[in-house]
């Protein structure tokens, strides 16, 4: 089976085919920096890397582009709330979702630019859209001409065009030829960021920036579109009417993952139910947090509640539990043992990543039983098994990101138990039960859970 995905505008699944045999070329909408992330925010991330990861190990050389909006109406606004310049704004809060992202073990995109440092790819984009009858330039700004796109505006969003409300996206609608016209450029006002272009000085409009950054970096047409739900409409049709009008093919999929709600609510900032990365890894590990956004489809909605968190977290550490303790009889994992061919079938079926760790889970629990035999030709082969499906899922417990390996201090600790393991261990030999003991407590008031098994002590950061 090739991999499947469902079209948004097709609301079908169809099979992908690329534009270029054996490439893969994907953009993501990206974040708006006026605030921090939460994970509502961070779920897309997590989502489309891993797609980004399926397809590489299905032989597929992914280029894969997420933007910055780092100018928009949002940072202006809490700009002046916090009488800061606007730059500071954006890259404060781009530095705070670039952490989030490495810390759930998103994988770096190719390329993440930034819409400030795309103006004169918007300009362009403009300019064509002018010459061929799309957009005009009105009282310093410029607005696209959805009627010049009347019979194809709204097929992403299965929307007609006399059903559409106003886009109400300039202080004065007087200026636009139809209420449903939207700013691909705004005017310079008092007090904001300003660019020159032949229609006057101004800063982008939403929409335009997406496809300009897409088309610089992935080409006039590309396989895949991504973005949350709630983009949708406005934001991802628009940008099909500005970048098919000006005579580009665009994206050739679109796919959209489902929101992360608080009972009924959309998490959101505006709703002050925001859960934020930085608490949120104090309740559970960043890879428990990322199995539990993970885990289900990506189209379906989250209904966050703790209780469920915890659960997750706690189905994780089934998985990690049995790779420990088979890693403790198997020291050498064949890296390119094949996968099985259900957990292939899951995610090239849209991405089914609940099928798929139902198949980690099997496997897992034929690897206990076999641990439990002492089979090690059966526990090496579900151990490859279980740690290449993690791998494709970002949540192996033995690759470095979940190791804390590139912390300068790991070797220094591991050596460091090391040396009390072997005190406690000396001192259980000559049965000095009480001074071992005392290492055990003085590990564990460290934060160092020790478990003794069959094959010595064994000890991990207590959770």
């Amino acid at each position: 089976m090739s991999l499947h995905i469902y079209d948004t505008s097709t609301r079908a699944i169809r099979e992908f085919v690329p534009v270029e045999a054996g490439r893969a070329s994907i953009y993501l909408c990206g974040a708006t920096v006026q605030a921090p992330p939460h994970i509502g925010h961070i779920r897309s991330g997590v989502n489309f890397d891993v797609l980004r990861r399926w397809m590489a190990r299905s032989g597929y050389d992914v280029t894969f582009c997420r933007n910055v909006t780092d100018i928009d109406d949002k940072i202006i606004r809490v700009s002046a709330e916090e009488s800061v310049p606007w730059f500071v704004v954006a890259e404060r809060n781009q530095r705070a979702f670039t952490w989030a992202y490495d810390t759930l073990g998103c994988l770096p995109p190719t390329v993440e630019p930034r819409a400030t440092g795309h103006v004169p790819e918007m300009i362009t984009l403009m300019a064509r859209l002018i010459s061929l009858g799309h957009a005009y330039a009105s009282g310093g700004d410029v607005y696209f001409d959805v009627q010049s796109y009347a019979d194809r505006y709204g097929t992403l969003s299965n929307q007609k065009l006399e059903n559409m409300r106003p886009a109400a996206d300039t202080d004065d609608e007087s200026c636009k030829r139809d209420p449903r016209d939207f700013a691909l450029w705004k005017g310079e006002k008092p007090g904001e960021p300003t660019w020159p272009t032949p229609w006057g000085p101004g800063r982008p409009g939403w929409h335009l920036e997406c496809s300009a950054m897409a088309t610089k970096y992935l080409g006039p047409t590309f396989d895949i579109h991504g973005g949350g739900i709630d983009l949708i409409f406005p934001h991802h049709e628009n940008e099909i009417a500005q970048s098919q009008a000006a005579g580009d093919g665009f994206a050739r999929y679109w796919m959209h993952n489902g929101m992360l709600k608080i009972g009924a609510e959309k998490m959101s900032k505006s709703l002050g139910n925001s859960l934020l990365i930085p608490e949120m890894v104090q309740k559970v590990r960043p890879v428990e947090l990322r199995y539990y956004l993970a885990a289900p489809h990506y189209r379906s909605s989250i209904d966050y509640s703790e209780e469920a968190l915890l659960e997750a977290a706690a189905a994780y550490q089934r998985i990690e539990g049995f790779v420990t303790r088979a890693a403790e009889v198997i020291h050498d994992v064949d890296a390119d043992a094949p996968l099985p061919q259900a957990f292939a079938d899951a995610l090239d079926d849209d991405l089914g990543t609940p099928q798929a760790l139902a198949v980690v889970h099997e496997v897992v629990r034929e690897g206990n039983v076999a641990l439990a035999k002492g089979d090690k030709e059966a526990v090496a082969r579900l151990l490859a098994e279980t740690q290449n499906m993690l791998d494709v899922l970002g949540l192996d417990p033995r690759s470095p990101q979940w190791r804390g390996a590139g912390s300068d201090l790991a070797p220094v600790v591991d050596a460091l138990v090391a040396v009390a393991l072997e005190q406690r261990k000396a001192a259980r030999e000559r049965k000095d039960y009480a001074a071992a003991d005392a290492i055990r407590n003085q590990l564990a008031a460290a934060g160092i859970t020790v478990e003794d098994t069959p094959h010595g002590a064994r000890w991990e950061l207590s959770r």
